[in-house]
């Protein structure tokens, strides 16, 4: 039971909230963006993982370098405006400059489907 005075939500006043008008549609970006130490960079983890592989048995490996790879989905207007946000989020949170490269992969995605 609601209480006198108390507000339901928005949703309450007018029409019900699935009469809503739908927003319209904005384009769906999928991007991949690899992070790796530039290779001026030791990679004391690659090397640590190296060591354990041949350990394990496993020799031939000359060199083993460890990365990030990040995957994401982002809504954009236009393929341009999603490339620049992702660049901006590549150089200043996803990679450190100092010390990392990066590259993207970028797709606009169709309900889900790569395009």
């Amino acid at each position: 039971m609601v209480q006198p005075g108390h507000i339901r939500g928005p949703w309450t006043l007018g029409l019900p909230r699935f009469n809503k008008p739908l927003a319209a549609q904005v384009p769906l970006f999928s991007a991949h963006v690899q992070v790796s130490l530039r290779s001026s960079v030791l990679d004391p983890a690659g090397e640590a993982t190296r060591a354990a592989a041949a350990r394990l048995g496993i020799d031939g490996i000359k060199s083993l370098r460890i990365g990030k790879s990040i995957h994401l989905e982002l809504e954009a207007p236009d393929r341009a405006t999603a490339q620049a946000q992702l660049e901006l989020l590549s150089d200043r949170l996803l990679a450190n400059p100092v010390i990392e490269d990066w590259s993207l992969d970028l797709a606009e995605t169709l309900g889900g489907q790569q395009a």
